[in-house]
């Protein structure tokens, strides 16, 4: 019996599993596994999302246009130049590769990248190209030399997460200079920035630089983040005319809601509130980094709002630490899908979540 065919590449791609919201047996859980803001949205955002459900009956306007004059005006962009997506930024990500990628084309990304790149390439039958990163003093970091090796004739896309997840490290602005210089022009570096606002490094560029004065650079952002609207799904990219026009003509007719496009309007517009979850996030991301470096474990410095937790293999490996705390209803993620089976990630969350998270990281190891 004959049976529908996938295009090739389809059933090379490996499911992907989201992180634990829920420990069985466990009334209260801690859930810091998913990179969510602990401080939640700008009330702002809650009320012009009370606002916009008043008019559920209303098709949105398809295209965004009070969501993407609210980003320009913040950030001192062109409008035009700014696509805006529902489910957060990795649909707009999937969107460039539907896009721009062909069967025998090439896409490097590193090897501890975020696991949409390798589904968006795979899914268009192209060929991932995976670059190792190297291991630093300060942590596990993308080489930028090994990834302008690895161009080829057939390479289409480079993807970048600036800061990566799930290591936490970044490429400072003259690393993403070097990068994008060694590129031939119609290779398209796709910038993904989801954790950008939240690194407070002097020599680090959000992405808005090259994406401005290139016409083969893409920047995205999300409002899951630092904005708290991970509920919502709400991305949006800055891209050069000529991308903006192609990414238009294949995007759905209504890609974001009403709801999604007012309280992202709001959002973008409360700069107080993320400049308030940025300071939460820096202090308690260096008291977590301490506190659990005063235990004995590795921990990767990072420039976003998780850090990276490494464990010796053995009888207090991984595995066990995540039990351990699953058994005190502390939720973190196991990253062996992105190659890390030895490392648990911690999101940066509520004071009483990170004390009680130290605490529990400090039992288990005097266990």
């Amino acid at each position: 019996m004959t049976q529908p065919t996938p295009k090739p590449g389809i059933l090379d791609i490996e499911l992907y599993v989201g992180g634990r919201s829920a420990v069985p047996g466990v009334e209260k859980v801690y859930k810091l596994s998913s990179n969510e803001s602990p401080l939640g949205p700008s009330p702002a955002a809650v009320a012009a999302l009370t606002a916009a459900a008043q008019n559920l009956q209303l098709y949105p306007d398809g295209s965004s246009l009070l969501l993407r004059e609210a980003i320009a005006k913040t950030y001192g962009l062109d409008a035009a130049r700014i696509v805006a997506g529902g489910e957060g930024s990795g649909p707009l990500l999937t969107l460039i590769a539907n896009a721009y990628l062909q069967p025998g084309d090439e896409v490097i990304l590193s090897r501890h990248a975020f696991l949409i790149y390798e589904i968006a390439t795979r899914a268009n039958s192209a060929r991932p190209v995976i670059v190792e990163e190297k291991t630093t003093n300060s942590g596990i970091r993308i080489d930028v030399d090994a990834m302008l090796t690895a161009v080829t004739a057939q390479t289409k896309l480079v993807y970048i997460a600036n800061p990566n997840n799930p290591t936490g490290s970044y490429l400072t602005r003259d690393e993403m200079r070097k990068l994008h210089a060694g590129l031939p022009p119609h290779v398209l570096l796709v910038i993904d920035a989801a954790y950008g606002e939240f690194v407070d490094a002097a020599d680090y560029d959000i992405g808005l630089e090259l994406a401005q004065q290139h016409g083969n650079v893409v920047m995205t952002r999300t409002f899951s983040k630092i904005h708290g609207l991970a509920a919502l799904r709400l991305g949006w990219a800055y891209v050069p005319h000529a991308v903006s026009d192609v990414l238009n003509r294949i995007r759905g007719p209504f890609s974001t809601s009403p709801l999604q496009q007012q309280a992202g309007a709001a959002a973008i517009a409360d700069t107080a509130h993320v400049a308030k979850a940025a300071a939460h996030n820096a202090k308690w991301r260096t008291w977590l980094t301490d506190e659990i470096r005063a235990v004995g474990l590795r921990v990767d410095g990072s420039a976003a709002n998780f850090v990276l937790i490494h464990f010796a293999p053995g009888p207090k490996d991984a595995k066990a630490a995540d039990a351990f705390l699953l058994a005190r209803g502390i939720i973190l993620r196991g990253v062996g899908a992105y190659g890390l089976p030895d490392c648990l990630r911690l999101t940066v969350g509520t004071e009483e979540a990170n004390r009680l998270a130290a605490a529990a990281l400090r039992d288990f190891m005097q266990s």
